[in-house]
């Protein structure tokens, strides 16, 4: 430690004002002194050494020459502006980067210096596609009850990965995701569970039961919505329509990870997919266009409810409901 400065006659004395990191210090010493000496007189106040000292004066610029006379410097008001690293803090550096730290970071120990966390890398190309490939506004009927219920059925139906998978891999853009109401879309012979106006102007999904007491199963709405989605490219029910369907439903419940993807009749290796076969085609038809799915058992057309019916008749049933579409369909500018 520097000895204390003694008293210095006024007129055998210059003043100098140095600022650091936002702090004012005016320092007088004789005027016979240097720079060097107010280096010393720096550490002492600031506790930077001079080697480590960066001192900026009004028209000099940087101050390299130690022996440059103090009277030199401007007085106060004029500050010299100094830059540097307390002794402390220069300590603290060195000790984290000494070998024996380097060794305790090395074998799990923890040190004064954190590695740095891994960024994040962004897809900024997935990212514009989700942005671009999606639903516009949600609407859901609020003269119902709980509509903040069905606002969150529907989002999560276009936040489901599946759903977003096949929407960037197909294209498909819906300008709106709408609650169906059951009461406008229920006949005697025929239960809409789904709409889309006008190519994916919007699509309407039958959310709730016939009675409104409860909401419809998840799965069984969201294949109403791969169907729907379907027409965005294909109006009529036709062999293109299908084997679009099929691909959607495929590749949804492939990229939807909670549920692996295959859902089998059946148990045992012995089971097959649900979407192969002319069977599961038909029950799709009456599923998306002529059925309705209460308490777990299908429901077809008009009927009182139950899970049977022959082929035959569940192809009727299946014919009507087509025919009433059609009739709708001359009405509105919705497809079915």
């Amino acid at each position: 430690m520097d000895p204390q400065p003694t008293a210095i006659p006024d007129d055998d004395a210059h003043s100098i004002l140095v600022t650091h990191s936002g702090k004012s210090h005016t320092f007088t010493l004789p005027t016979t002194s240097t720079l060097s000496d107010l280096r010393l007189r720096i550490q002492s106040t600031f506790s930077i050494s001079p080697e480590y000292q960066k001192l900026t004066a009004p028209k000099l610029g940087l101050l390299k020459d130690d022996d440059l006379p103090i009277t030199a410097l401007p007085s106060p008001p004029k500050k010299i502006l100094l830059i540097g690293s307390s002794n402390a803090a220069i300590q603290d550096i060195q000790l984290a980067n000494s070998p024996a730290a380097a060794g305790l970071r090395k074998f799990g120990g923890t040190g004064p210096i954190k590695p740095a966390k891994p960024v994040r890398r962004v897809d900024f190309t997935k990212a514009s596609n989700e942005a671009k490939y999606t639903f516009g506004p949600i609407r859901v009927l609020t003269h119902l009850p709980n509509p903040q219920r069905s606002e969150t059925y529907l989002r999560k139906l276009a936040s489901d990965p599946g759903i977003k998978s096949v929407m960037i891999k197909h294209k498909f853009s819906v300008g709106m995701l709408s609650e169906m109401d059951p009461a406008e879309h229920t006949t005697h012979e025929s239960r809409t569970l789904g709409l889309n106006k006008n190519g994916g102007e919007e699509i309407l999904l039958r959310l709730r039961t016939d009675a409104y007491d409860g909401y419809r199963d998840y799965k069984t709405v969201r294949k109403t919505l791969c169907h729907e989605l379907a027409h965005n490219v294909y109006q009529e029910h036709d062999r293109d329509f299908w084997e679009l369907y099929r691909v959607i439903l495929k590749g949804v419940e492939e990229a939807d990870w909670r549920h692996g993807g295959r859902t089998v009749e059946g148990g045992g290796d012995g089971g097959r997919v649900l979407w192969e076969g002319e069977e599961r085609e038909r029950m799709l038809v009456e599923e998306a266009d002529g059925g309705g799915w209460t308490g777990g058992s299908w429901v077809l057309g008009g009927g009182s409810g139950g899970s049977g019916g022959s082929a035959e008749d569940r192809r009727r049933v299946a014919a009507r409901a087509a025919e009433e579409r059609a009739k709708k369909m001359r009405d509105s500018s919705g497809t079915a």
